[in-house]
């Protein structure tokens, strides 16, 4: 038996070759992409060019040479250190798998990243970056500006090598793709959120030209103007930090609780209401924020109908009433509530039918499951939507500024401190401060409100069960307060596009569509067609970016919290915390510290289309984390074990089963990455050039010059292209299919 066996056996099992090649794959197609780095692209970026252009040059000049040519031609032999590293990186991938060669891997990836980093940091374009290296070594006759594609792909292929070896070491499980997902987005989110807001906040420790002292940073913190409450005590007003977490606290309650119901009409409550709730739900965010605020002020300002009304039918005479915590209250629930929606309604879709039908088996009324099943499931989805809108609201600048009259925000503050006669950085750092500490609050609070709590209803077992209609109480509820703000917001939509229809708003109002041809013209001249209208420029620059941020949003949000949710491993608070800073700094300040930040070598970014690119994927990567952390929480551990068991990877895994029960999650941060990438405002008022002009930028100049007409015939347009683009990314992603059976129409 034994004899006939080991033919088999020998058969059976793979070579020698064979095996080592297969786990060592991996290693060689990042060594080749590192030598890509060094060889094929030039290795400092190009001024007023596309680096990838100048790919066949990487020979011909210093500006053009490669990371080869660099060291060995032009004076810079630091990095030969990088290039070592690949070498040894590469012995290593001719070693078996296991410690040793995790080892090795460390070594080589490691030494040849941090080399560069290193030298990076150092070494600028005027030699030594401080002035302590200077004092200490002289001056330096090399310069070096900042770093091309050459140096990312060879960074990024230490970086990756340097993970491997963490997992060929144990750590990670030993998991290939885990180690280098953790340690790829650790790095992106180090170097693209912490790295420069921590250098914009950083000035909260300094006076002008002055040392580094707590003291500063305590005064200016501590100061009546942020901390004060003389409202208590009878007096105007209260410190705007106060003013900035009572705002906050009332528009997270108020837009989580509007979400959740419009999230349970679309899903249980009457089906004929899904799809005009879907567009009028999402209206908010596929306009720039000052048009909904525009159009409260045309309903509910000093001039505006319900004034107007009040004065003609009942002799009260027009007042700033709106203006204020109310104005920016409202506007801001306006703004963040289709937040809120979406992130809602993939965690009610993704509550098993069959618990509730256990708990109908078990004679519990609708109202009792209903209490005891649905809602508690609801839990991670309605935290995450609150700490969304919280955050959301802190870091808001543009309703504030619109409608907040003499009530002021931390970020209005923050702006002025920038912008404003004063210019005063420590001030606008020391502010931002305060936004960090009340966002870390609230997150700390979320998670340990939720703590370790099961919340999981989609598994592995077969689920043909029908969704539960809401109660009839419920649904009335649910009824008569999202169908009224659907229709409010319907009424405010309206007065703020009428005005880009009429001549003149406020004095002539007949019908017009000069606004839309001055932005918006098609000619056919000599050579084709012919984009006359002023607008074009803005309107493709803005589509593209937006095109080219939202998958890469979206990818990376899903990507990290699927490493939340699913991978255990040392640091994993602050990676989260770092995943979600960007909602907690105010875009005016990310702005600002991505100037400040990139500005200089190694990393030169400012006036490139890739900076603004980058301010968008991170500006709005939070929501995508939250949206998925809530969504994996809902899927069992034993799908992905199954996988496993089945001799699938990581990556297998998450492709063919994760990715398609996220299909919600994965809508939400495609729309809502997309649809911010055209309407932010104050995230890339300072990154914009004329070459490089945004429909938001656009649009407030002409604000800024008083042709509110145009301003609106742009928005209208935005709108309707938006509203395209979410059909179509729903349409291209498609429904997650959780059974067999269709959701139970609603009771009636």
């Amino acid at each position: 038996m034994s004899v006939s066996a080991a033919p088999l056996a020998a058969h059976a099992s793979p070579s020698f070759a064979t095996r080592h090649g297969a786990v060592n794959r991996p290693l060689w197609i990042w060594l080749v992409i590192g030598l890509l780095g060094y060889l094929a692209m030039p290795w400092y970026a190009q001024q007023d060019a596309n680096g990838l252009l100048a790919a066949g040059q990487v020979f011909a000049s210093e500006q053009t040479g490669n990371g080869l040519m660099q060291a060995a031609a032009f004076g810079r032999p630091w990095l030969w250190l990088g290039l070592i590293g690949l070498v040894v990186a590469g012995a290593a991938s001719l070693m078996p798998a296991g410690r040793r060669q995790g080892a090795v891997l460390l070594l080589g990836g490691g030494l040849g990243l941090l080399a560069l980093l290193a030298s990076g940091f150092a070494i600028g374009a005027r030699g030594w970056a401080f002035e302590w290296l200077t004092q200490s070594l002289g001056e330096l006759g090399t310069r070096q500006p900042g770093m091309g594609w050459g140096a990312f792909l060879a960074l990024a292929s230490l970086l990756v090598l340097a993970a491997f070896g963490l997992a060929r070491r144990g750590y990670f499980k030993g998991d290939l793709f885990v180690a280098a997902a953790v340690l790829g987005c650790g790095s992106l989110l180090a170097l693209f959120i912490v790295f420069p807001v921590l250098k914009a906040l950083g000035a909260a420790f300094f006076l002008e030209d002055g040392p580094f002292s707590l003291a500063v940073m305590w005064e200016r913190i501590a100061q009546e103007r942020n901390f004060g409450l003389a409202c208590v005590s009878g007096g105007q007003r209260c410190g705007v930090a106060w003013n900035t977490l009572f705002l906050g606290l009332m528009t997270a309650t108020s837009t989580t609780l509007l979400g959740t119901f419009m999230a349970l009409m679309a899903e249980r409550a009457s089906r004929r209401y899904a799809r005009p709730l879907n567009v009028i739900a999402l209206l908010p965010i596929i306009t720039p924020p000052f048009v909904v605020g525009l159009g409260l002020i045309l309903l509910f300002g000093r001039a505006g109908v319900v004034n107007q009304f009040l004065e003609y039918a009942f002799g009260i005479p027009p007042t700033r009433w709106f203006y204020g915590w109310f104005g920016v209250w409202l506007a801001q629930t306006f703004a963040f509530t289709p937040i809120a929606f979406m992130i809602m309604r993939g965690v009610v879709q993704g509550v098993a039918p069959s618990l509730e039908e256990a708990a109908q088996t078990l004679r519990a009324s609708p109202f009792q499951t209903f209490m005891t099943i649905t809602l508690p499931l609801l839990k991670p989805g309605l935290a995450n939507a609150f700490l969304v809108g919280f955050i959301e609201s802190m870091a808001d600048f543009g309703n504030p500024i619109v409608v907040g009259g003499q009530f002021s925000v931390l970020s209005t503050e923050i702006f002025f401190a920038i912008v404003g006669a004063q210019y005063d950085q420590g001030r606008a750092a020391s502010l931002a401060w305060i936004l960090t500490f009340f966002a870390l609050t609230v997150f700390a609070i979320q998670r340990g409100l939720l703590g370790q709590q099961n919340f999981t209803t989609v598994s592995g077992k077969g689920d043909s069960g029908i969704a539960m209609p809401l109660p009839t109480g419920v649904r009335r509820v649910v009824h008569s307060i999202a169908l009224p703000w659907m229709a409010f917001t319907l009424i405010v939509y309206l007065f703020a596009l009428a005005g880009g229809f009429v001549q003149t708003w406020g004095r002539d109002y007949t019908i017009t569509l000069n606004h839309f041809r001055t932005a918006f013209s098609v000619e056919w001249g000599q050579f084709g067609v012919v984009w006359a209208g002023t607008a074009w420029n803005s309107f493709f620059t803005t589509l593209k970016l937006a095109a080219i941020s939202a998958p890469m949003t979206a990818t990376l949000g899903i990507g990290i919290a699927w490493l939340l949710a699913r991978t255990e491993f040392r640091g994993q608070g602050a990676f989260e915390f770092s995943a979600l800073l960007a909602f907690a700094i105010p875009g005016t300040v990310l702005g600002v510290s991505y100037i400040l930040a990139f500005n200089v070598p190694p990393f030169e970014l400012t006036g490139t289309a890739l900076i603004i690119v980058l301010c968008f994927m991170f500006r709005n990567l939070p929501v995508g984390v939250r949206a998925g952390t809530a969504a994996f929480k809902q899927l069992d551990r034993s799908l992905d074990e199954a996988s496993v068991m089945l001799r699938a990877g990581s990556m297998q895994t998450l492709r063919h089963v994760v990715l398609p029960l996220l299909k919600p999650a994965l809508v939400a941060a495609l729309v809502y990455s997309f649809v911010r990438a055209i309407t932010t405002v104050s995230a890339v008022i300072f990154l914009v050039t004329a070459e490089n002009e945004l429909a938001t930028t656009y649009i407030i100049g002409r604000v800024g010059n008083g042709d509110y007409g145009v301003a609106l015939a742009y928005c209208t347009v935005l709108i309707l292209l938006m509203s395209a683009s979410i059909a179509l990314i729903q349409w291209l992603v498609g429904d997650r299919k959780l059974g067999r059976r269709p959701a139970a129409p609603a009771a009636h």
